[in-house]
Order: C-alpha cells, then sequence, then structure tokens
C-alpha cells in the first residue's frame, strides 16, 4: 500500500514519545495529529525538546479531526478511556491500535476483577485481536481494532509459549519473576517513582494480584491448550529508566532436554525478526535491547533441580507498547515489518 497518517491519542507519555521518535523515522507513515488535553496547542518540542523542528504540535483529542486526516490512531491512553474514542473512530474507519489495557483480555468478569470496574465496550472487547505478532500474525492482517499486549506480559508469553506449546513443560507451577525500569509506571508524578525512593532500591510489588496476570495466564492457557491457567508473577521495581529483566521457572516434562527447547525455540521464532535466541546457558541482559524492539530469550536446564530457566529481556516501551504497536501497524498495512523499528 501506499503511505498512511497517524494519529497518537495520548502522546504526551513515555508511550507517547516513543511513538513520536519511531514514526519519525518511518518512511511509510507520516504523524497528522498528537493530541493532549494538557498541551493542546503547543509544540511538541515543549514537552520533548529533542523534537524541535519536527513541526508538531499537540491538539486537544478531536474524532472527526483524526478521522478526516488518519488511516489509522494509536490510542495511548490510560485505562479506561480508550473506549471513548475506539468506538468513534472505527466506525469513522480509522484502523485503531490501542497501547492501554482496555482490549487485552477476553474476559470481562477477570477485566472487572482485576481493574475494579464495569469494562466499558464487552462487545468491542471481543472483536479486538490481540497484538503479539509473533503469534496472531494472521490475524493482525486483517484487524481493524489491535490491542498491544503489556510490557510485562510480552517478556513472558513470548518466551514460555513456545516451550508449553511444545509440550516440554508443565503447564502447572509456574513462577515468573520480573523487573521494570520506572518508566514502566508512567510519565507521572507519584512518591514511589520519584528518584529518592527509587534509586539504589530493588523492591517487589503487587506480588499477588498484578494487573497483568490475568493477560499473562490467559495467553499461557491458549499456547497448553487449557481453559485456564494459574501462575505465580512477581514484579519488582528496578532503579533504571527502561528495560525489563523476567526470569522465569518451570517444570520439565518428561521429554525435555536441551536439545528439543533448542529446537522449540528455533521452530516458533527461527524466522522472527525481533526474537533473538541465545545459545543454551547465555542468559538475556537489558543493555542489548534497550531502544531496539528485539526480545532476547535465553535458556538452561538444571541438572540439579529439573528445572527450567528461562530469561527474557525487552525494552519496556519498545517492544514492551510503541515499537510492538508500529510493527503491527505495519503489518496490517502491508508494509515492511521492520520499517521504522531498525
Amino acid at each position: 500500500m501506499s503511505g498512511i497518517t497517524a494519529a497518537i491519542v495520548g502522546a504526551s507519555g513515555y508511550s507517547g514519545e516513543e511513538l513520536i521518535r519511531l514514526l519519525l523515522r518511518h518512511r511509510q507513515c507520516r504523524i497528522g495529529v498528537i493530541t493532549s488535553r494538557q498541551y493542546a496547542d503547543k509544540p511538541v518540542e515543549t514537552v520533548f525538546p529533542r523534537f524541535s523542528g519536527s513541526g508538531l504540535a499537540f491538539a486537544a483529542p478531536d474524532v472527526k479531526a483524526i478521522a478526516e486526516t488518519c488511516q489509522v490512531a494509536f490510542l495511548a491512553l490510560p485505562h479506561g478511556l480508550a473506549s471513548e474514542f475506539a468506538i468513534p473512530l472505527l466506525e469513522a474507519g480509522v484502523k485503531v491500535i490501542d497501547i492501554s489495557a482496555d482490549f487485552r483480555l477476553k474476559s470481562t468478569s477477570k477485566y472487572k476483577e482485576y481493574y475494579k470496574e464495569d469494562h466499558p465496550s464487552p462487545d468491542l472487547l471481543s472483536k479486538a485481536v490481540y497484538g503479539l505478532p509473533e503469534r496472531y500474525r494472521e490475524k493482525i492482517r486483517t484487524a481493524d481494532m489491535i490491542a498491544c499486549p503489556g510490557c510485562y506480559p510480552t517478556s513472558v508469553i513470548l518466551p514460555t509459549t513456545a516451550l508449553l506449546a511444545a509440550g516440554l513443560v508443565s503447564p502447572k507451577g509456574i513462577v515468573v519473576a520480573s523487573m521494570s525500569g520506572v518508566s514502566g509506571a508512567g510519565r507521572k508524578v507519584d512518591l514511589p517513582y520519584l528518584f529518592p525512593e527509587c534509586n539504589e532500591s530493588v523492591r517487589a510489588y503487587a506480588a499477588a494480584g498484578h494487573r497483568h496476570l490475568p493477560e499473562i495466564e490467559q495467553e499461557l492457557a491458549v499456547a497448553a491448550g487449557l481453559d485456564e491457567m494459574a501462575i505465580n508473577f512477581i514484579p519488582h521495581l528496578v532503579p533504571v529508566n527502561r528495560g525489563i529483566n523476567s526470569t522465569i521457572v518451570l517444570d520439565a516434562g518428561p521429554s525435555c532436554t536441551v536439545e528439543k527447547i533448542g529446537e522449540a525455540f528455533e521452530k516458533a521464532y527461527g524466522n522472527e525478526r525481533f526474537v533473538r535466541i541465545l545459545p543454551h546457558g547465555r542468559l538475556s541482559d537489558t543493555k542489548y535491547v534497550t531502544m531496539t524492539n528485539v526480545c532476547e530469550i535465553g535458556y538452561l536446564q538444571d541438572k540439579h533441580t529439573g528445572k527450567v530457566i528461562l530469561t527474557s529481556t525487552i525494552d519496556n516501551l519498545t517492544k514492551g507498547a510503541s515499537g510492538q504497536a508500529i510493527q503491527n501497524m505495519n503489518i496490517r498495512f502491508g508494509f515492511d515489518e521492520a520499517e521504522g523499528l531498525l
């Protein structure tokens, strides 16, 4: 297809900033509209000086204006707000790529359980395609509404589903410990994320019932061929700006060997441009994925305990949010999948 024009709704946060950074170098998509109620009518460099000279300025969100000029809209909004824009934009023929959590879960009851409110648009929830390209590429190609995965879920789902689908590990007793940089909390002033509070400190939080848990369980269950799964997911805040490192501990199945693990990863991701599988025993490192759309996966089989240990690193703002959103856009509009991302 020929070039397209995009809107970024909620462009003043970290995900919005990352979308602007990546789209400014995209050769087949121009930025037509960036919105922010707080900064409406102000040049983008007022908030993000790095984009000085881009000619971009924030506008108040206006569905009609977006629909008149744009073919795709990225929604970089807090949860609960996406429906306000997604429904009228879809009705106007605009493709919607949502970075919020609103359309990731298939179960409205799970949404209410973890987000403490009824889902604002259950009909649309059932139509949204889960935007993890490595697993749902063919559905993404024709989707009008794409729900981008969360950052933690991306780092867990990619390594774990490959082994569950191959029947090499047990779906029971999975433990995930993830560490995220402070930008994962969003661009806001909040006491736990102030520099003196999080610098020189590593702490777990939401060790039971984190909002990303049902999303992870939903996708792992699909890979395992089950209706439901239950895992332990323990996130940690670490004093870096960006990056996620997830360590996943699984029970090896009777047929599991190092060679078969390697074969399963090769089958799942051998042709993927944004998943890098390391040799057995070498574990992933956030320094090699920050500012990229790559998920790096390491693995080993611990003979002492019989456990399989996976490590997975991503940039939470790129593969965990805006980069993956652009990857989805590229697939949906028939562009090279890596356009703007390499």
